[in-house]
């Protein structure tokens, strides 16, 4: 596979992302001592993100705003478990992914249901298709010999986002208005990570031509 540095914004600092990434590594360390699988962590994600569009659908968005957390520790800790357990496979790598697609859009399920009513809920339709393209882009150009993974709403800004928007609206209680808000940020920014992958994956193939003899 042919790695380029990937450049460019993300709403997440990098020092924010590595900070996070080496707790939750100590985090998995003790589970791997307790010797579970990465694949139950990430059914336990799965859980978790059915959980989250469940108690949004039903106007319990302080239980969804919990198993969002804990949906997010679990997207965190199943690569660590596996990578520190030295139980990576390219199954694992699969399911994890599909999961994490079904536990997504559970949750845009639940803040459909929710705004069921609502002209917002075309907006989330196109924040979900955002959130799906981000996700094939990368996996069609590692497809193709790329490595992708530039991007300024990828998945854990998109946690990141649903997780502050939804304690903003619980603390200032307009959950409605803030959530309106988040979505509308979602569909931009994530059709636009998409679009920037795909120019990424057409810049690089116009390199590697220019540098044929």
């Amino acid at each position: 596979m042919v790695a380029y540095e990937n450049k460019g914004f993300r709403f997440l600092p990098k020092s924010l992302i590595l900070f996070t990434l080496k707790i939750f590594d100590r985090l998995s360390l003790f589970l791997v001592q307790l010797k579970i699988h990465p694949n139950y962590v990430s059914l336990a994600g799965l859980l978790a993100g059915l959980l989250v569009g469940l108690f949004y659908g039903l106007h319990y968005p302080v239980w969804a705003l919990v198993f969002l957390l804990v949906s997010g520790m679990m997207d965190i800790l199943d690569g660590k478990v596996a990578t520190n357990g030295n139980r990576k496979t390219r199954f694992g790598a699969i399911f994890d992914s599909s999961l994490d697609r079904y536990s997504e859009f559970a949750m845009y399920l639940g803040l459909g249901f929710y705004f069921r009513h609502h002209w917002i809920l075309w907006v989330l339709a196109l924040a979900f298709l955002g959130s799906t393209m981000v996700s094939y882009t990368k996996a069609r150009a590692e497809g193709l010999g790329f490595q992708c993974q530039l991007g300024i709403m990828q998945r854990a800004e998109r946690l990141v986002l649903l997780i502050l928007g939804t304690l903003l609206g619980l603390i200032i209680n307009h959950f409605d208005q803030v959530m309106i808000i988040t979505i509308i940020i979602l569909a931009i920014a994530s059709n636009l990570t998409a679009i920037q992958r795909i120019v990424f994956v057409y810049q690089q193939e116009k390199r590697e031509k220019s540098n044929l003899p």
